[in-house]
């Protein structure tokens, strides 16, 4: 690891005014969840169409066998890992403003993050597509399948956006704000390519923001975009970038 670049990003995010974060699949990896994309992506062994927005209206039952299998038996089970933790603590030390997240699987709220923009939902809870009402995931069974809504017997949805669907508003309203408004931004783990969600550090960077990236190989954000380039994997590189910000 480069001490010479983890001391000068350190100093980015010690001196910044306006500190964000903007996290994909690389953060969660170290939890026991597989990126979608890449040489080891879920998408290259398992067909994502169950999570088209089209297929769930019209197979219903086929769809919610494997969204229950992935996303509710599998990555339910995962825990925050130290890179988590690492930007709840930017968060407590005042640093940090904002995680702007990618992922649905709720581990930085559970890390402690207080500030979370969830820019393709959450699987943390479901939505029932007749009443509206949501509910969380942790407190549903799911013995019955497919799932009806405990209300009025509706269809139910994970509360995440999938391929068909518009990113939900307030969360992409608010993360363009956060990506305006940014001096300094860290960005975890992503490889920069799925829209809208890459424009967010470009945006940054278009403002005059320094950009950290920490990832375990160059993305397409890394030139163009990106200031101060962190190679590592994410659980590594913020512990040290983290140890680094408090003795400064």
């Amino acid at each position: 690891m480069d001490t010479k670049l983890i001391k000068e990003a350190a100093e980015i995010i010690k001196n910044s005014k306006h500190l964000t974060a903007f996290t994909g699949a690389g953060i969660s990896v170290e939890s026991g969840i597989p990126p979608f994309r890449g040489p080891q992506g879920l998408w290259n062994t398992i067909d994502p169409t169950f999570i088209e927005i089209s297929y769930f209206q019209s197979h219903y039952e086929d769809s919610w066998k494997d969204i229950k299998k992935i996303f509710y038996d599998f990555f339910g089970k995962a825990k925050p890992n130290a890179a988590h933790l690492a930007l709840a603590e930017l968060e407590k030390m005042g640093l940090l403003k904002a995680v702007i997240t990618q992922n649905i699987d709720n581990l930085h709220q559970d890390a402690g993050s207080k500030v979370v923009y969830e820019f393709h939902g959450t699987a943390s809870t479901l939505l029932c597509l007749r009443c509206n009402e949501r509910f969380a995931a942790q407190n549903f069974s799911f013995e019955e399948m497919p799932p009806k809504c405990p209300k009025c017997g509706g269809r139910i949805k994970p509360d995440f956006v999938f391929y068909g669907e518009g990113i939900p508003e307030k969360a992409y309203r608010m993360s363009m704000q956060e990506a305006t408004e940014s001096d300094a931004v860290i960005v975890i783990g992503t490889t920069g390519e799925v829209m809208p969600a890459c424009i967010v550090p470009q945006i940054a960077r278009q403002n005059g923001a320094k950009v950290i990236e920490i990832n375990i190989s160059r993305s397409a954000l890394t030139y163009g975009t990106t200031t101060h380039f962190l190679q590592g994997k994410a659980v590594e590189v913020m512990s040290e970038l983290l140890k680094e910000v408090k003795a400064l």
